[in-house]
């Protein structure tokens, strides 16, 4: 099968070579033409299915969804599952502490820890808490001091304690986001079928936006959907906030649109002579969506406008978390003027800041301070706006790190359990679902895999994910994952 005969029974469109020349020239108006092609199905004039119409399954309890991923892997012991147990037998190999039988129903996944590293130390050595933790709120859930902003608002939260994964290097970046090991291929994430299912609920905006830094294994989301569903990258600076986002040279708004109605005319005319193209009256929709694109995009991240109250809530006055405060401030506007999907990423470039194999304690408290406060903040800011109820925040990271020490004071890579918690959007408050062992080890009760997040994410947006589906890409039920309806409201 040739490429071409490939990419058009799996998108269900066929654009003839110049149109696709074209299309491509546009930079970002060319990714506003084909999401619209896509949504309308201007392009599908010969589909072999019916690509989504953009409304909801059934009923959604949430329009829009904050994605804060922390790149690296952050220890579940010393951020939301505190394990004192750590502490009291710090030192100790596993097998010389009451949790021994710890290691027995994975012996084979384990070995990987307990044998010595190149400093002649041994991971199974039981490494103490770095940071002390206490109850908070009503629900009198335990978070370590680390995230005393969080820790404020831990009655809004529903913590998953028992998440697991298989990827045990930082291709689990990839796997968190798309439910799929590097090593299977790459597939769409979760925010790419968001904006494949979903339609648009401001034209003025992107409905798919990423801000902060994606190392190339996790750059881009649509893949077999098309380029047209990848986040649209975004940085927080009203001048510049865009790649393609303004004209190549200063124009008036009065010289715009004289160029877009010229474009316009052109267009018209060009639709008479050839009233067969179904994709004319997108493509001229594409440029004015382009245009408006150019003024909605920059007022979005321009704060000058919010109370001084409202910024310091975010910490934009302290200089270790002011850049995810903006970050943040910015995504509660994004879902004020309706963008489906904010995907955040926090340290993301190599590894991961989060990646804490030696010094675990200063890595930590560093990316903490970074992140705790503007979190704190987003999450007050959206209860008190009546936002929290319609938006989904989600905090996730792409494993967690081993009860045991790597080396003199870090902690390695860990699969077998973490923790990722959620809140609003439908989403009970101030529970903890599913656990992990004594020693943080293996996730014991109610384990959830990654793409049981996605599942519970798109439940909660009326999406049912099976109705997706591609003709030729016939998904694996785990793909799919199963809604956490112990968390549901």
């Amino acid at each position: 099968m040739s490429n071409t005969q490939y990419q058009h029974n799996l998108l269900g469109q066929h654009l003839s070579r110049r149109t696709f020349l074209s299309d491509m020239g546009m930079g970002f108006t060319g990714l506003a033409l084909g999401a619209m092609l896509q949504r309308e199905g201007l392009a599908a004039s010969d589909a072999v299915w019916t690509p989504p119409d953009g409304q909801p399954h059934f009923a959604p309890r949430a329009k829009s969804v904050i994605w804060l991923f922390m790149n690296g892997g952050v220890s579940h012991m010393e951020s939301f599952d505190p394990k004192p147990m750590l502490t009291k037998y710090g030192g100790k190999t596993i097998a010389d502490t009451p949790f021994a039988d710890v290691q027995n129903p994975k012996r084979l996944a384990i070995e990987r820890l307990v044998v010595p590293d190149g400093n002649g130390n041994q991971r199974n050595k039981l490494y103490p808490l770095q940071v002390g933790f206490k109850k908070h709120g009503q629900s009198g859930i335990e978070v370590s001091d680390w995230f005393p902003h969080v820790a404020r608002n831990v009655d809004k939260l529903a913590v998953v304690r028992s998440m697991w994964t298989t990827d045990s290097n930082h291709g689990a970046q990839t796997q968190f986001h798309s439910g799929r090991h590097m090593n299977d291929g790459e597939y769409p994430t979760l925010g790419a079928w968001v904006h494949y299912g979903l339609g648009s609920l401001n034209d003025n905006l992107p409905q798919f936006i990423s801000i902060g830094n994606r190392e190339y294994w996790n750059k881009k989301d649509g893949h077999y959907l098309g380029p047209a569903h990848d986040a649209v990258p975004l940085r927080i600076d009203p001048n510049n906030p865009l790649d393609y986002g303004r004209p190549q040279r200063p124009f008036s708004s009065q010289e715009q649109s004289v160029g877009f109605e010229l474009v316009h005319d052109l267009n018209r005319l060009r639709g008479i002579e050839y009233p067969s193209d179904p994709a004319m009256a997108a493509r001229v929709a594409s440029y004015e969506l382009a245009y408006r694109m150019q003024t909605a995009v920059p007022e979005v991240v321009d704060f000058s406008k919010e109370s001084e109250e409202t910024k310091a809530l975010y910490g934009l006055d302290n200089s270790h978390c002011r850049d995810v405060g903006m970050q943040l401030l910015a995504a509660r506007r994004f879902v004020e003027r309706g963008v489906r999907f904010i995907q955040i990423q926090h340290g993301g470039g190599g590894a991961g800041a989060w990646d804490a194999h030696g010094g675990l304690k200063n890595n930590h408290t560093k990316n903490s301070l970074a992140v705790d406060q503007p979190i704190g903040g987003l999450l007050e800011d959206l209860d008190r706006r009546g936002l929290l109820d319609e938006t989904l925040v989600i905090f996730a990271t792409e494993f967690g790190r081993t009860p045991g020490t790597q080396g003199a004071d870090g902690r390695d890579h860990h699969i077998f359990g973490f923790t990722v918690w959620m809140a609003g959007g439908g989403l009970k408050r101030g529970v903890v679902h599913g656990a992990t062992d004594e020693i943080g080890f293996h996730a014991v009760e109610n384990r959830h895999y990654v793409t049981d997040i996605h599942a519970t994410i798109l439940r909660q947006m009326g999406v049912d994910s099976h109705k997706l589906e591609i003709p030729g890409r016939k998904r694996l039920a785990i793909d799919h994952g199963l809604p956490i309806t112990e968390i549901i409201a």
